[in-house]
């Protein structure tokens, strides 16, 4: 069993951010993929993460889609804003402004290029915590960021603040996960920042997901999350296993270009990404095509 109730819920999409033909956000689809998310199992939605092309987004622009999609899901899921930058001045300017757009939380990912050291970080994430009341959702990813946050420094922050509730691991690093569930306290929610982990990650203490295969297989996931929780771990390894070569098929270049390929083979507007991103070559379009046909999707 889980050790407590996941602040976010269990299944948690980083959701993508669709856009026009001509490159612009199209906020009426933002809120049609919000919705279908929620009905295919997402707790909770991230908005403006990596999986929505936070760094080519403008402030502006987050703002509208954390309202719209807050908006959209309204009583049905939660909606976590994706505020981090590595600027911590910034950073806090952003998620002031995401408080009064209804959204229930705010995502930080640890500092990126700027490579600060532990006390950096600390110091980083201590500033916005104090200058929030929403419940927020630190973002380890050293394979994006460069910088690891140890289990210490995350640790001292869950000590520390009240406000800082979870973190979303994606350093793919069991034992310094292992640590943080061993000392942190024991409310502070350890989340899966990669769909390929979830299963090993609950076994060690973990709450759930953020996850992006979510927005193909979410029903999937969900299940094999419940099924991990209730006992039943065979079934949730079966399924595990089974989800395992999307998995891998959605990370064959860089993310959310396989995901957004993903959902345009299933019919959803997702438009085309900005650059430096570009779309799918032909080869990646076939492997991801053929694991769609292999679960039965095409």
């Amino acid at each position: 069993m889980s050790l407590l109730k996941a602040p976010f819920g269990e299944l948690v999409t980083a959701m993508i951010t669709p856009f026009t033909e001509n490159g612009e956000v199209s906020y009426e689809n933002a809120a049609k993929i919000a919705d279908y998310l929620v009905e295919h199992g997402s707790d909770a939605i991230v908005v403006a993460g990596t999986t929505g092309e936070s760094p080519t987004l403008s402030n502006e622009e987050k703002l509208q889609l954390f309202t719209t999609v807050a908006k959209a899901v309204k009583g049905k899921a939660k909606v976590i804003a994706g505020t981090g930058s590595n600027s911590t001045k910034h950073t806090v300017e952003l998620t002031r402004q995401a408080e009064a757009c209804g959204v229930d939380g705010i995502m930080l990912v640890v500092p990126y290029y700027n490579k600060p050291s532990q006390e950096g970080l600390y110091q980083h994430f201590a500033a916005i915590a104090q200058s929030s009341s929403l419940p927020l959702l630190l973002y380890n990813v050293p394979g994006r960021t460069v910088a690891n946050m140890s289990a210490d420094t995350t640790i001292r922050l869950a000590k520390t603040f009240t406000n800082v509730v979870a973190i979303k691991e994606a350093s793919g690093d069991l034992e310094q996960i292992s640590r943080i569930r061993k000392d942190a306290p024991q409310n502070f929610a350890i989340y899966s920042g990669d769909d390929s982990l979830t299963l090993p990650i609950l076994a060690v203490g973990g709450c759930g997901v953020v996850s992006v295969a979510s927005h193909v297989v979410g029903k999937e996931m969900k299940e094999m999350i419940s099924a991990f929780l209730s006992g039943d771990h065979k079934k949730a390894l079966a399924i595990h296993l089974r989800l395992l070569p999307l998995f891998k098929a959605l990370f064959i270049t860089a993310n959310p270009t396989p995901v957004k390929g993903a959902l345009r083979m299933l019919g959803h507007q997702v438009g085309p990404l900005r650059l430096p991103l570009v779309d799918l070559n032909a080869t990646e379009k076939e492997i991801i095509q053929q694991e769609l046909q292999k679960l039965g999707y095409l």
